[in-house]
């Protein structure tokens, strides 16, 4: 499948060019030689809270999650201690996170469709995750990934920019450049590709001020709208 930036639509042609391909796999290759291992930045010690975290990262960062879980956490390590806790008590921990009123709601509720329904854990069939109160697909890819290695790629909005600037993927809805990148990642790269693809755009292809004149891909990135640095002291731009 070959990815073009010209393709604004999201269109996608059949094949890919053997210089696409190569193009690819240089980033990929680049991202692992410097992070061999990434992990989520969100603070679990169980599947279950990992599950939880997750959860209530939705249109939040994971820095105000991890502020708010290792209390949460504290109080109610498993599905069923959550279940005990209560959606009050439940809100009342994570009141500093967006959308806490429907999180707390769902938390407690997906605690209790795992104590029901999987015996208290946390299910590894994607179908089973989705169903539960409060995953949906990108929740579910997430902890697939984290917990269990398995190549899912979660496209959030940093994943989304990435894909669509580098290109990798082009596509105008999550479910689109998740398809793409499925296809255009090279199966080695695809265990880590969701954290290498999230880190960057978090932190170096951001949404205001991307910082492309350090970024590692540069050269391999076909976005024309690249920032520049900035000019030098004593020199004119």
């Amino acid at each position: 499948m070959r990815l073009s930036p010209k393709l604004g639509k999201g269109r996608q042609s059949a094949t890919m060019s053997q210089a696409e391909m190569t193009r690819i796999d240089a980033i990929f290759t680049r991202f692992r030689e410097r992070d061999p291992a990434p992990v989520t930045e969100l603070i679990y010690m169980t599947p279950f809270s990992l599950l939880v975290a997750v959860v209530l990262s939705a249109q939040a960062t994971d820095v105000s999650v991890n502020k708010a879980t290792p209390a949460l956490f504290a109080r109610a390590a498993d599905p069923a201690a959550m279940v005990a806790l209560g959606e009050a008590q439940v809100r009342d921990a994570i009141k500093t996170i967006g959308l806490y009123n429907m999180k707390a709601k769902n938390v407690v509720a997906l605690s209790e469709r795992l104590l029901l329904d999987h015996a208290g854990e946390v299910p590894r069939d994607r179908a089973a995750l989705e169903a539960l109160p409060g995953v949906g697909t990108k929740t579910a890819a997430v902890v697939m990934n984290a917990l269990w290695g398995e190549p899912t790629i979660a496209v959030d909005t940093h994943v989304f920019r990435v894909s669509n600037r580098l290109p990798l993927a082009v596509g105008k809805t999550a479910d689109a450049v998740e398809a793409g990148l499925m296809q255009v990642i090279p199966d080695a790269f695809k265990p880590h590709a969701h954290h290498w693809l999230i880190l960057h755009g978090r932190y170096t292809c951001t949404a205001r001020r991307p910082a492309c004149p350090t970024c590692l891909v540069r050269d391999l990135c076909l976005w024309p709208d690249k920032t520049v640095a900035p000019p030098q002291r004593g020199v004119e731009a």
